[in-house]
């Protein structure tokens, strides 16, 4: 679908991989819905971003929360038919660490976020794109997932995170099958070490040192060229069902 004819929702949107999305997308002429629980965040970035974007503060882990959130940013454009899941923690933790076995919440919580967050936002909003007018291939909508290289080469204390993210590229597919009766295509994106808020907590150092590990570019990733394949993504019909990398050709060591 042409860039002007989107309106999209986007968990995560108030910073990070969301934000810029957001951004890319509205420069494009969509509308866009920024989704997320930073209430100051979400709204100086639907601010700054202008007329086309609205904030709605939504828990991904709420049903409740994710229904009320997607109905009011489809109300407020006029439609949905994109949908960008960007929110996600990545809250590292060994199975048998220093203080004992890893706690189930702490896996749990991980899960309920990037991974039952992303279906959430799925299912309420593969619900309103089924009732839309196609275009003229027949398209309805797009669900666009957030994975990571971790999803593939997890790495010692990632076993939570790990897990979360080899489901959400794990749903790709079979959503995809499912869904293309109604001409709603899923896509997901595997990014790899990318300049992110949850980037931005180690110490300067530690950020060069990680982004010189990328065999080409020897740096972090820009959530901007995350936000770019989101917009490739949405203009190219024939890309479905599939988890595309984008990593600079790195592959995580086990630690």
């Amino acid at each position: 679908m042409n860039l002007d004819r989107v309106k999209a929702v986007i968990s995560g949107g108030a910073s990070g991989l969301g934000r810029a999305t957001a951004v890319r997308l509205s420069a494009g002429g969509a509308q866009v819905a920024l989704l997320d629980v930073q209430d100051d965040a979400g709204r100086n970035a639907a601010t700054a971003i202008g007329a086309a974007a609205s904030y709605h503060r939504c828990d991904v882990t709420s049903e409740t929360e994710v229904e009320a959130a997607v109905q009011a940013a489809a109300t407020r454009m006029g439609g949905l038919n994109v949908s960008v899941s960007c929110a996600g923690v990545a809250t590292p933790g060994k199975l048998l660490g220093k203080d004992g076995p890893l706690a189930v919440a702490a896996f749990q919580r991980v899960l309920a976020i990037n991974t039952l967050g992303t279906f959430l936002l799925d299912r309420a909003t593969a619900a309103i794109m089924q009732g839309n007018a196609p275009d003229a291939d027949g398209e309805r909508g797009l669900l666009i997932h957030t994975a990571s290289v971790a999803a593939f080469e997890g790495q010692v204390g990632q076993v939570a995170y790990a897990t979360s993210k080899a489901a959400v590229a794990g749903m790709v597919l079979p959503l995809a099958r499912e869904l293309a009766r109604f001409g709603i295509r899923v896509m997901g994106i595997a990014p790899g070490i990318f300049g992110t808020p949850m980037m931005a907590g180690l110490p300067q150092e530690a950020q060069d040192s990680l982004g010189k590990q990328v065999p080409f570019p020897p740096r972090l990733g820009r959530p901007e060229e995350y936000a770019e394949l989101v917009a490739a993504i949405c203009t190219n019909r024939m890309l479905n069902g599939d988890v595309i990398r984008i990593d600079g050709a790195i592959r995580m060591a086990p630690r």
